[in-house]
């Protein structure tokens, strides 16, 4: 049970928030508990919506955006994300068995991707404080300083994701993934 209550249905979350819930629903076919949660804060949903747009539109392909989103879940033990990331991951971005394992120890089995997710993971775990070693190795696998920025914040918009879901203890609406199970 959450420890933060959210609304069961569109209809009973926050007036602001309502179209807002419409919209993830008309684009994932249902509303996951996280959009349900952040609509307790219509503000924090439409920020955490806005960036994540934006950030779709940006450089990053899908597929590593995934990637990241599974490292960040993974370092920060937080069920919900890796669940939800592992989900989204295998069916829409079309990870491998291989690769999410990868991707959850903080690296990739494709030789761009495994600088990005190495630099996201390092990241998270230097609380943003890498070395100029770490960002030469991130842009001599072909990442522009756009892509670097858009790393950083992919690291930031999952890391929020992560924290509120720990903070309230989200019922995870995805096949369930624990971080503390990871495969060698």
């Amino acid at each position: 049970m959450s420890r933060i209550t959210y609304p069961a249905t569109i209809a009973g979350a926050p007036e602001a928030a309502r179209p807002l819930l419409q919209a993830v629903e008309k684009q994932l076919g249902s509303v996951p508990n996280l959009f349900r949660l952040a609509s307790v804060s219509p503000a924090a949903l439409e920020g955490y919506l806005s960036l994540s747009g934006a950030l779709g539109k940006g450089h990053l392909p899908a597929a590593t955006r995934e990637r990241v989103a599974l490292a960040v879940a993974q370092i920060n033990g937080c069920n919900y994300c890796l669940s939800a990331h592992t989900y989204l991951g295998t069916n829409l971005a079309k990870l491998d068995e291989a690769e999410v394992a990868a991707n959850r120890a903080g690296r990739s089995n494709d030789p761009k991707a495994d600088a990005a997710v190495r630099f996201a993971a390092k990241l998270v775990s230097a609380r943003g404080h890498i070395s100029a070693d770490d960002l030469h190795a991130v842009r001599d696998a072909g990442y522009d300083d756009a892509q670097i920025i858009e790393i950083v914040q992919h690291v930031a918009l999952n890391t929020w994701t992560n924290y509120l879901n720990e903070v309230a203890q989200t019922e995870i609406d995805f096949p369930t993934v624990n971080a503390d199970e990871l495969a060698a």
